[in-house]
């Protein structure tokens, strides 16, 4: 294809996650049933959270705004993915492919940085109980809930600006969905710089949320341990195993996929962990903070109680 710039091309054509025709019913059927499960846990999530007045906590604030998260960047992947399964041709215009990046890396990006938060606030409960509230004040953490969408922002616009300047020789991404490293592949520009600024970037994302992360667990478990009582290590550490589990599982495919030299048989492999970091996640989070958490059980029965006796 002879090179042109991004002002010809209209339109990519999206590879897709399977090429046999008899996978893409099932495939369908199952993603839909993933889809329904994450909108249902992260906006029932979202909903109790604030239903509730016993959940007006800073931890329950961050883990309201990470359901939010959790559902919009689910809700700009999934739905056209499904799409593509009933679809002839899984063609995405140069617009729609531009703006489900752009809003893409808003959300996953947030999301890192309220993983990071999250940490930093079990830090202060655990670290530092008797000043917890006057740390965690509402003006502290509503303001660190405007930099996780700050930072979001800013880091998708240079990411979205820099796919913006590429030419594109190629209209076959390889991938269910506009990404940066897919959107690299196909163009023809000089890549050096854009992908100096595009690591640069990554590598800042990086350190600046997992090594807080990282420091905020060393200081909690060495608080754990110095509690004398192996019923009060117990409940300091199931307070922090939900968010050790979501962080797990959102760095662990993450790194695979952006940190995992690329190579041709990898492609197969890296779509498998696409789909779990922008699907299976945002559908496992609420279960993960609900099923072993005694507080969102109790509201949820007292909202259902509550439901119950109006009608």
């Amino acid at each position: 294809m002879a090179t042109q710039n991004h002002s010809a091309v209209t339109e990519f054509i999206l590879g897709g996650l399977a090429s046999r025709p008899e996978l893409q019913l099932p495939l369908f059927l199952l993603f839909l049933a993933i889809y329904s499960v994450t909108v249902v846990g992260n906006l029932g999530m979202f909903t109790l959270i604030w239903l509730n007045a016993q959940l007006h906590t800073p931890m329950y604030y961050f883990l309201s705004n990470l359901s939010l998260i959790d559902l919009c960047y689910s809700s700009i992947i999934t739905p056209k993915m499904l799409v593509n399964f009933v679809s002839e041709k899984n063609v995405i215009s140069y617009a729609g492919c531009m703006s489900q990046l752009s809003f893409f890396l808003v959300f996953v990006i947030a999301e890192c940085y309220m993983l990071t938060v999250m940490a930093y606030d079990r830090y202060v409960a655990i670290c530092r109980p008797l000043l917890y509230n006057v740390i965690m004040s509402h003006q502290v953490c509503s303001l660190l809930v405007a930099v996780v969408y700050a930072a979001g922002l800013i880091d998708s616009t240079i990411g979205t600006v820099l796919m913006l300047k590429l030419s594109y020789c190629e209209l076959l991404l390889s991938h269910y969905f506009c990404d940066i490293v897919p959107l690299m592949k196909l163009s023809c520009s000089r890549m050096y710089g854009i992908e100096m600024i595009v690591f640069c970037v990554a590598g800042f994302n990086t350190i600046a949320t997992s090594l807080p992360v990282l420091v905020s667990y060393v200081f909690i478990l060495s608080s754990i341990l110095r509690i004398s009582t192996t019923e009060g290590r117990s409940k300091a550490f199931s307070t922090c195993s939900s968010h050790l589990a979501a962080v797990g599982l959102m760095y662990g495919s993450g790194t695979f996929v952006y940190l995992k030299p690329s190579t041709a048989n990898s492609l197969a492999q890296e779509n498998v962990a696409s789909v779990f970091y922008t699907t299976v996640i945002p559908m496992l989070n609420p279960l993960i903070y609900s099923l072993r958490n005694k507080e969102v059980k109790a509201a949820v029965q007292r909202t259902l109680r509550r439901k119950v006796f109006l009608s």
